[in-house]
C-alpha cells in the first residue's frame, strides 16, 4: 500500500522558542519498498516517523496509505487507522514481562481481521522453540524478534522500525536487519526503518536523508546489499 506524506510541517515551542522541526516534507514510498529513514540526532526522523504513524500530528499536512487520510482524523479514527494499517517496532522492546513469547504477539493477533498464524510466524522469527519462555529468559536480540513478531502478527500495510537495532551488538544487529529482510520478502509488506547507522541505507529500496526538518535527497538504491553482507 502506497504511503504519501503531502507538506509535512511540525513546530514545537511557543513564541520566541517556537522551533520548526520539519518543514515541508513531500514524499512517497511505494507498496513494499523498505525505505530507510536516515539523518542524524535532531533532524527530524523519528518526528516523522511518529507523525506517519499516527502517535503525534502535523501542524501541517498530512499522511496517505490508501484511501485513508490523516487529516482532520478524530482520535477514534486515528485509532482505526493505526490498528488496520501499522505495525510499531522501537529500540527498547516494551514486552509484557509476565507473558511468554507466544502470549505476547498472540495479544495483538486480536486487532487484526486478518492476524497471521501464530505457529508460523514463531518459525519464521526463529522463536518457536523459545514460545513458552518469558522475556527475561530471552537474549536481547530475541527480544527484539519478539518484538517484531507483536507488530507483524496484525499483517500491517506498514511496519515502522524506530531504531530497532540501537540497542543491540553488531552480529545480533545484523541478525535482525536479515530478518527485517525477510519479513519484507515474504510478508511484502512496506517497511520503513528509522537509523542514524549510515551502513543500513545500502540494504534499502529507498533512501530518505533528513537535515534540519527537510529531505535533502530521496533516492531509490539501484542495487541493494543483503543485510548479513553490511558492513560498518
Amino acid at each position: 500500500m502506497k504511503l504519501k506524506m503531502n507538506n509535512i510541517h511540525k513546530f514545537y515551542g511557543e513564541g520566541e522558542n517556537r522551533v520548526e522541526v520539519l518543514s515541508g516534507i513531500n514524499c512517497e514510498v511505494n507498496d513494499g519498498e523498505i525505505c530507510v529513514l536516515l539523518g542524524p540526532s535532531g533532524s527530524g526522523k523519528s518526528t516523522l516517523l511518529n507523525i506517519i504513524g499516527g502517535i503525534d500530528s502535523a501542524d501541517e499536512g498530512y499522511i496517505d496509505i490508501g484511501e485513508d487520510c490523516t487529516s482532520n482524523m478524530t482520535e477514534k479514527q486515528l485509532t482505526l487507522y493505526r490498528r488496520n494499517h501499522l505495525g510499531f517496532v522501537f529500540q527498547f522492546y516494551n514486552l509484557i514481562p509476565n507473558l511468554t513469547v507466544k502470549e505476547n504477539i498472540e495479544v495483538c493477533s486480536y486487532l487484526s481481521k486478518n492476524p497471521l498464524e501464530i505457529n508460523e510466524l514463531l518459525q519464521t522469527l526463529g522463536l518457536y522453540e523459545h514460545k513458552d519462555k518469558l522475556p527475561s529468559q530471552l537474549s536481547g536480540g530475541q527480544q527484539q524478534r519478539c518484538a517484531i513478531g507483536r507488530a507483524l502478527v496484525k499483517n500491517p500495510s506498514i511496519l515502522l522500525c524506530d531504531e530497532p537495532t540501537g540497542a543491540l551488538d553488531y552480529h545480533t544487529s545484523k541478525e535482525i536487519l536479515a530478518l527485517i529482510e525477510l519479513v519484507n520478502k515474504k510478508y511484502q509488506n512496506t517497511i520503513i526503518i528509522v537509523t542514524h547507522n549510515d551502513a543500513i541505507k545500502n540494504m534499502a529500496n529507498r533512501v530518505l536523508k533528513l537535515r534540519d526538518g527537510q529531505i535533502v535527497k530521496n533516492y531509490v538504491n539501484e542495487t541493494t546489499i543483503s543485510a548479513k553482507d553490511l558492513e560498518w
